[in-house]
């Protein structure tokens, strides 16, 4: 940088501005000639990372400078290379302290496992499970909400969103009780955030419907991913569509 606006400025006011030192950029220069290609790279590189870092206020890692340097330079380098030059220039990612939240936390409603793991049916309408899973979608995620009956799992009901939040569990709940007479049915989720609102309980109490909770953790990963396997066979499209027609 330096070099290249030295024909319009001064070499101290330059030096000055990038804090280096006259005597140092004169070094540096002198030692251009004898440098290899591969070291050029690298000075090049030290550049454009520091440039980062200072702008990240030395929150960005190496990692993350190396998917800057991609998209604002459109460089593709290896991250370990990133994180020697790094090393070298005594520069490290600035962890943040997270600030203690004083304010109200969310209340929350814990059930018994009444399910217990039986996940035999004998008839339709006995014992329905939920669960919520991500689908990639271009840069980002979609999430989907199914809840499917045990005695032959069948899609009672399933939303998606690009928000794991509880208007997507309460909406998928909505649907289901849309189609379904749900007097007396258990439904079976883990102890995921959304699982445990109290509108989420609010709402199964007044259609009739038992909550059973597994301990936080533990999913029906295999029923979900069948569950989509279902809902893609029936509606064979792009997850936009699909997005626009479960919200509809």
């Amino acid at each position: 940088m330096i070099r290249s606006m030295s024909s319009r400025y001064a070499v101290s006011l330059l030096c000055r501005l990038a804090g280096v030192s006259r005597s140092g950029y004169y070094k540096w220069q002198r030692q251009q000639g004898r440098l290899t290609r591969r070291q050029q790279e690298n000075e090049q590189l030290k550049t454009k990372i520091m440039a980062c870092w200072k702008q990240s206020r030395g929150i960005y890692g190496y990692l993350r400078i190396v998917v800057y340097l991609r998209k604002k330079y459109r460089i593709h380098v290896n991250h370990k290379r990133v994180y020697r030059l790094m090393k070298e220039l005594g520069i490290r990612s600035v962890i943040r302290k997270r600030k203690p939240y004083f304010g109200k936390k969310e209340a929350y409603v814990i059930s018994e496992n009444i399910l217990n793991r039986e996940f035999h049916a004998a008839r339709p309408l006995e014992k329905w499970v939920t669960d919520i899973t991500y689908l990639p979608f271009g840069q980002s995620f979609l999430y989907l909400s199914t809840i499917y009956d045990l005695y032959n799992n069948e899609v009672i009901a399933y939303k998606i969103s690009p928000r794991n939040d509880i208007r997507l569990v309460l909406d998928t709940v909505k649907k289901a009780i849309r189609k379904r007479k749900t007097g007396g049915i258990l439904l079976h989720s883990d102890r995921g955030f959304q699982y445990t609102s109290k509108p989420y309980h609010r709402l199964l109490k007044r259609h009739g419907i038992k909550v059973s909770m597994s301990r936080k953790g533990i999913v029906m990963i295999m029923h979900v991913w069948k569950s989509f396997s279902a809902i893609s066979r029936a509606n064979p499209c792009d997850y936009t569509t699909t997005l626009t027609k479960s919200n509809s």
